[in-house]
């Protein structure tokens, strides 16, 4: 038997929770030639952004930087956080380095061939079970619609 529904005010709510809180997430990327790879990242909910690291030569970073497009999923295939967004390559203020940093167990700071990618999400979907499919989008266009 599967709960009730939670309305959309919840499922943000229970969204923005799980963004402060997760710490890691699979990150898709797809190349200019449409070849897809799935990558998981650790990752910091910042003003509303998503802050990644990964080294420059890993095909993740590759992607990102010829393809800015992307979608970040977070939990399990019956409690999901689906977010699709857009990237640019970031330098990060001292502070938001070292929450990175706390939050992930591990600091790129001090690697040269590490850079920081923000996720600026231009939808969010959050559902659990069947019954939460329908209203799933919370987020579309940038645009928080709860």
């Amino acid at each position: 038997m599967t709960a009730a529904p939670r309305p959309a005010s919840v499922r943000k709510q229970d969204t923005l929770h799980r963004l402060e809180e997760d710490v890691d997430a699979w990150v898709s990327t797809a190349a200019l030639d449409g070849t897809p790879y799935l990558m998981p990242l650790s990752f910091l909910w910042s003003d509303g952004t998503l802050l990644l690291s990964t080294t420059r030569t890993n095909p993740t970073a590759r992607n990102l930087q010829a393809n800015p497009r992307l979608q970040v999923t977070l939990g399990e295939v019956r409690d999901v956080i689906h977010v699709t967004g857009t990237v640019e390559i970031v330098e990060v203020s001292e502070a938001e380095g070292a929450a990175f940093a706390a939050k992930a167990g591990f600091d790129p700071r001090p690697l040269p061939n590490y850079p920081f990618f923000r996720v600026t999400p231009t939808k969010i979907q959050a559902w659990r079970e069947v019954e939460e499919l329908k209203d799933r989008v919370l987020m579309d266009d940038g645009r928080w619609l709860v």
